[in-house]
């Protein structure tokens, strides 16, 4: 378990929920990748991720999916592609990550409380 932090650091992180819009392979990435599009909503827009989802995931399956994303981060650079946000996952037992999703369809843009 991590270190206890105040309540008030977990607000500070804005994890939202967002409908995946495009899908691609990132051949370029270091580790096995997909490039993800995300759409945000009104107030946040499209955003772009890149993520090592490439063991449970195909880029067809992904397009209309929503996931939850940290989009308070700042940009990073995955060789030549800039992640915007980081898309959330859980390992599964061999290490490989499971997408983390609300059970049921959300607004996009919606903020995780």
């Amino acid at each position: 378990m991590a270190e206890t932090i105040a309540f008030a650091d977990f607000e500070r992180v804005d994890i939202r929920v967002g409908t995946i819009v495009e899908a691609t392979a990132f051949p370029e990435a270091r580790k096995p990748s997909i490039k993800l599009k995300i759409d945000f909503g009104d107030e946040i827009g499209v955003k772009r991720s890149a993520a090592q989802i490439t063991v449970h995931y195909k880029t067809d399956q992904l397009i209309g999916r929503q996931v939850c994303a940290v989009v308070n981060f700042p940009p990073r650079q995955i060789g030549p592609f800039m992640s915007e946000v980081l898309t959330l996952g859980m390992p599964d037992e061999d290490g490989a990550v499971v997408l983390i999703k609300p059970d049921f369809k959300v607004p996009d843009g919606g903020r995780l409380f």
